[in-house]
């Protein structure tokens, strides 16, 4: 049976999904979200800084798949206000120009907050908020394969400019960052989406939400 880490009343139980591009942590995310109630969710992507002070070819060339290229402090804060019971408004980043829109998305405090992209477990201050570790462990061929469909359909990019980019920063990077924060996690998920892992953590967090009602 799961033993949760001792969590003060009232503050939400947050989880954290790493994994590499395109592992299908997104869809791991999603299944913790259909399947269980009063889950927020926030993803990593949407800090990216907002170097609106660079011409849209500088933007085009940061290497996203760095710790740098993401405002994190940021969302420490966020997790911390919504730990302490307050809203926090999300940045809504837009990829097809590298710049975060003037909107934002508010997230109210929820009993279970998810919190998704591939280098959440490399900063230790937002790794050490965590109470339970997810990686989702997926081959690179098939990561490879699943990234050059989303960023044509999703983020407008050519098939030239995302195996360009993934030769140059996603791969070195995964090896540098993402792979060896794996270490970290209390749960790894093989293969992408594992319908008896995902039922298996579902199932853990359906117990800890009754666990509070009681």
């Amino acid at each position: 049976m799961q033993t949760w880490p001792e969590i003060e009343p009232n503050r939400p139980l947050i989880i954290g999904i790493a994994g590499g591009s395109g592992s299908g942590k997104t869809t791991i995310a999603h299944a913790v979200l259909n399947g269980v109630d009063q889950v927020g969710f926030i993803q990593h992507d949407s800090y990216y800084e907002h170097r609106s002070d660079l011409s849209y070819a500088e933007r085009a060339a940061i290497n996203y798949d760095h710790p740098d290229s993401l405002e994190t402090a940021l969302l420490i804060k966020h997790l911390e206000a919504l730990r302490n019971g307050e809203a926090i408004d999300v940045p809504v980043y837009d990829f097809s120009t590298h710049l975060r829109t003037d909107d934002v998305e508010r997230l109210d405090p929820q009993p279970v907050i998810v919190v998704e992209g591939i280098l959440v477990f490399v900063e230790p201050a937002l790794r050490d908020l965590f109470d339970l570790r997810l990686f989702v462990d997926t081959p690179p061929d098939l990561r490879l394969i699943r990234r050059i469909g989303r960023d044509i359909e999703e983020r407008q990019r050519t098939i030239d400019s995302v195996l360009s980019q993934y030769l140059s920063t996603v791969r070195p990077m995964h090896q540098q960052f993402v792979e060896p924060s794996k270490r970290f996690a209390h749960i790894i998920i093989p293969e992408g989406y594992n319908q008896v892992a995902v039922g298996t953590v579902n199932s853990m967090l359906r117990d800890y939400l009754g666990g509070l009602d009681r």
